[in-house]
């Protein structure tokens, strides 16, 4: 008699960047798993989707593809290879962009990563500034000799005088001194996450700023003036791949070679409730179409915010429920604008379109908006913008609450308050007219690092002992700020411990990100 071994059933919340990375790599494994991947929303890549709107396309939050893992590269390379040949903007700007020979021509070919510059400046006081902060002549000249001596007054005292970092304030001025600090980072951070950074946990910079500072800077400079260009290391990156229809084009393709090797993507089925028992999950209860349907598990990778995660858990002691309960996040509003042009004028030596500005986004550093950066689509990928020689698409970003003032404001009343910052700023002129615009709103965006967030040890170590068959992947399913292609190794770790029986901790799940080298650095 020949019996036939049944595939475990394994059920992923989320299709998000984590959630469809561990999906996919889980049916690589032919014969072993049957596979359902749980997506409450209408489209997949979570925070790492691509907006459609009026033939242009929006990045919500701006998404680097850079990783110093090998494996996530391979996917990435896998799925979309480099390109082999310019870009639409290359061409028209004479640029000779030949990163990957043979590669695939991203005039004829869809399925593409293009190579982009990484621009990235600070607006403060109508001046651009470069990001991350570098003490050069233009800096020195924007900011006038006496705030350059009180800058570096300050650093030295910093170097001296160490602050015990127990907030994210301590952590900068340990940094960069007090007066950069109060320049480049204090209002910024407060607007970002509603609280002053003194309120909130240095861990966010440990996980963002890994070992970034004054002296970093400095000796990225001087590493580039003594090896004529050909530095060993790259801190501080200046190139990132990018898929030629945002980053959502990626997450598409992997949802589509996901449901081709088998799995089942359940579009619209939101998850209300996850059933334990025998110290596992046993079953996930969802709401599809307004229809309650229930899926049962033997293994159970969430992706979805673990504040929402356990509270649909039974028999949870009230205290655990009461840090998951208190975990904070900060939700997120991007308004699209096309507009034929910009007050901001390209003063740097790199071409672009039209002349526009060359960043792929700006860090506001004025108090007097709300408004937290503008992504400048065009810069990302020409191929984002219905009409990149003539229009300029730009997202203006802000932060708030879930709820509150901000949040409820209607469309027509986002773009009419984009604009008018805007004009404030000096970026737009009086009388811009506004060709087209969108407005996208996304909850739980960032998960932030005050209130309970001290606790989540505690949290952490009552799911890993208590629910043997859970696995907690991606950012918000681990409340930490990770990029994409640190979502996508908490899938890897979670699939490889998977393979491995389940047997032993998951400290390589939770400890993705949680190095102290700088996440932009390569060697």
């Amino acid at each position: 008699m020949v019996y036939c071994q049944m595939k475990k059933k394994i059920v992923i919340i989320g299709a998000g960047p984590a959630g469809l990375t561990a999906g996919y790599k889980l049916l690589q494994m032919q014969g072993e798993y049957d596979v359902v991947i749980l997506e409450a929303a209408s489209v997949v890549g979570g925070i790492s989707r691509t907006v459609k709107h009026h033939g242009n396309r929006m990045d919500i939050g701006g998404h680097r593809f850079f990783s110093k893992d090998p494996d996530v590269n391979a996917m990435w390379n896998e799925l979309m290879p480099l390109q082999g040949q310019g870009a639409k903007d290359d061409r028209l700007l004479g640029r000779n962009v030949q990163p990957n020979p043979g590669g695939p021509d991203p005039e004829t070919t869809d399925k593409v990563m293009l190579l982009r510059r990484r621009v990235s400046r600070i607006f403060y006081k109508k001046r651009f500034f470069d990001y991350p902060v570098k003490m050069n002549f233009a800096t020195i000249r924007n900011m006038g000799l006496f705030t350059t001596f009180a800058a570096g007054c300050s650093y030295l005292c910093s170097c001296i005088h160490k602050l015990p970092e127990h907030s994210l304030e301590n952590f900068y001025i340990n940094r960069f001194g007090k007066k950069l600090y109060s320049i480049f980072f204090e209002s910024y951070t407060e607007k970002l996450w509603g609280r002053h950074p003194r309120a909130i946990s240095a861990d966010w910079g440990a996980q963002r700023v890994k070992g970034l500072s004054i002296l970093a800077v400095i000796r990225d400079i001087f590493a580039k003036i003594f090896t004529s260009g050909k530095a060993k290391e790259t801190s501080l990156i200046e190139e990132f791949s990018y898929p030629k229809y945002g980053p959502g084009q990626l997450w598409e393709t992997v949802a589509e070679e996901f449901t081709k090797a088998g799995g089942s993507l359940m579009m619209n089925t939101k998850v209300d409730k996850i059933v334990l028992r025998d110290g596992k999950a046993e079953k996930v209860i969802c709401s599809q179409n307004g229809t309650a349907v229930e899926f049962a598990c033997d293994i159970l990778l969430s992706s979805m915010p673990v504040k929402d995660l356990v509270n649909g858990m039974n028999d949870v002691p009230a205290d655990v429920a009461a840090i998951a309960y208190g975990l904070p996040y900060r939700d997120f509003v991007t308004v699209g604008l096309q507009l034929d042009r910009l007050l901001l004028k390209n003063e740097t030596k790199l071409k672009t379109l039209s002349n526009i500005i060359p960043d792929c986004w700006i860090y506001v550093q004025d108090a007097a908006v709300q408004m937290g950066r503008i992504q400048i689509f065009n810069n990302w990928s020409p191929y984002l913008v219905a009409d990149p020689i003539n229009t300029v698409w730009i997202g203006l970003e802000y932060f708030c609450s879930e709820g509150d003032s901000a949040w409820n404001m209607s469309e027509s009343q986002w773009v009419e308050h984009g604009v008018a910052e805007l004009k404030r700023i000096g970026a737009l002129a009086e009388d811009a007219v506004v060709q087209d615009s969108h407005v996208e709103k996304v909850c739980k965006a960032y998960p932030a690092y005050f209130d309970t967030y001290s606790q989540i040890d505690t949290l952490i170590d009552w799911l890993d002992s208590n629910v043997s068959n859970l696995y907690c992947i991606g950012r918000n399913g681990q409340h930490r700020y990770n990029n994409m292609d640190h979502s996508m190794v908490t899938a890897f770790e979670a699939v490889k411990h998977i393979q491995n029986g389940g047997i032993g901790s998951k400290s390589a799940v939770w400890n993705v990100n949680t190095e102290k080298e700088y996440h932009e650095e390569r060697k």
